[in-house]
């Protein structure tokens, strides 16, 4: 083999190697984007669509029950549903800063209706 067919050779392998590097990062990025949704107002999160991945921060300010609260952040009040396992057992208060995350859960029967379906909660 001689010295040119070589260098093609190296060249080439490291150009795949490269793109296939750069692939991998890329592919991990958008996928650890799309397990936690961007931080959004109350006041956005009544104005998306059905089943949209949501995070809001703000404070839990009364249970309504059967799960259901209130919650409110600087911009509105809606209300949640959060599984009694999501609280792990911790005490909170109408001042304690929460983040939920979870996704919005629209109903038109009998009147539109917008909650938020939570799957988790950071303290």
């Amino acid at each position: 083999m001689n010295l040119f067919n070589k260098v093609v050779l190296v060249v080439g392998l490291t150009g795949a190697t490269t793109f296939a590097t750069a692939n991998n990062v890329n592919t991990t990025a958008v996928n650890q984007s799309a397990l936690t949704p961007s931080l959004i107002t109350v006041k956005q999160a009544l104005t998306l669509k059905d089943n949209t991945k949501v995070q809001l921060r703000g404070h839990v300010v009364k249970a309504t029950g059967d799960e259901k609260y209130q919650f409110r952040d600087n911009t509105g009040l809606i209300t949640v549903d959060i599984d009694d396992e999501l609280w792990q057992g911790k005490p909170i208060s109408a001042n304690t800063t929460v983040t939920l995350i979870g996704e919005v859960d629209v109903d038109y029967k009998p009147l539109k209706r917008v909650e938020i379906d939570v799957d988790s909660v950071k303290f």
